[in-house]
């Protein structure tokens, strides 16, 4: 205690000089009108400092659910301009338009991602995108972009996934004639990367140049419907019991960026249904 007094003794006067500052600027700025409202602009403009620091430090951390939301849209809308696009094309020699195409992609959980590696001119192309099984990427997945189809997830890493595209010798996707239900596979044999070929389309199947090739929907990786390209040309096969179209792919790979990865969990469901009701048909017609 004796400690304590002396040590006030010693130091009063700072104690004393605080407190009359604390006097003068309370007598001072509760008097003078301008004084205070300047203490009170320039204690505004600190405090305006600091939420601005505070908010772009926030931004920052959040560019990445930010690129994430951007990449969805991105991708939905592109497709959306392709469907109306093909749409118009269709119905201008009508003098109408209109479209009744629903978005095979709505419903479904998409996993937005980036590609970090492409190429494009090799037998068997891979590319590799940013998002693993910490994101909820696995194995067997399709992958789309805002035109079309891309390829099927190969292997998964917790960050990045390898990915066969459609420009692979070993990709093989069921694709149909859209509106028409003639089906055949996708397959690239090499050469431009805009180009590909549908085999084992049936002869008896009728259609036209430029018409759309869509996914199928008879597997579990890509819903019906999502755009592949559009007919270009048609070949008998080399057996002559059925027709290769060739297509022209509506996904560049060239400038391949924003992709969504499709969980499958839903495609899965569907094709099981599907199953199930093909075989409780064909044990009925026994």
């Amino acid at each position: 205690m004796r400690n304590l007094i002396n040590f006030i003794i010693d130091h009063y006067h700072w104690a004393l000089f605080l407190l009359l500052e604390v006097i003068g600027l309370t007598l001072f700025f509760s008097r003078d009108g301008y004084q205070r409202a300047s203490f009170i602009s320039s204690t505004n403009t600190i405090v305006g400092w600091i939420y601005e620091g505070r908010s772009k430090v926030t931004t920052f951390f959040d560019l990445t659910q930010t690129n994430r939301e951007l990449t969805s849209a991105n991708v939905y809308l592109n497709l959306r301009v392709k469907q109306l696009q093909d749409e118009l094309e269709k119905y201008k020699d009508s003098g109408t338009t209109r479209s009744d195409s629903v978005n095979p992609l709505a419903g479904y959980k998409l996993i937005p991602a980036k590609v970090v590696h492409n190429s494009l001119h090799l037998k068997d192309n891979l590319l590799t995108i940013d998002k693993g099984t910490a994101d909820g990427v696995d194995k067997d997945m399709g992958v789309v972009s805002g035109n079309g189809v891309v390829g099927i997830v190969y292997k998964a890493g917790p960050h990045y996934s390898v990915v066969i595209p459609v420009l692979n010798s070993q990709s093989s996707i069921s694709c149909m004639i859209e509106h028409r239900r003639y089906f055949g596979y996708l397959h690239w044999t090499g050469g431009a990367s805009n180009m590909a070929y549908v085999d084992d389309v049936p002869r008896h199947a009728h259609f036209k140049l430029y018409e759309r090739m869509v996914t199928s929907g008879y597997s579990t990786v890509f819903p019906e419907g999502v755009p592949v390209g559009k007919i270009i040309h048609v070949f008998n096969s080399p057996d002559g019991v059925s027709y290769r179209i060739q297509v022209h792919l509506y996904t560049n790979f060239a400038t391949l960026r924003d992709v969504m990865v499709i969980d499958n969990e839903k495609v899965t469901e569907q094709v099981e249904l599907l199953r199930h009701a093909a075989d409780t048909l064909a044990l009925t017609n026994r």
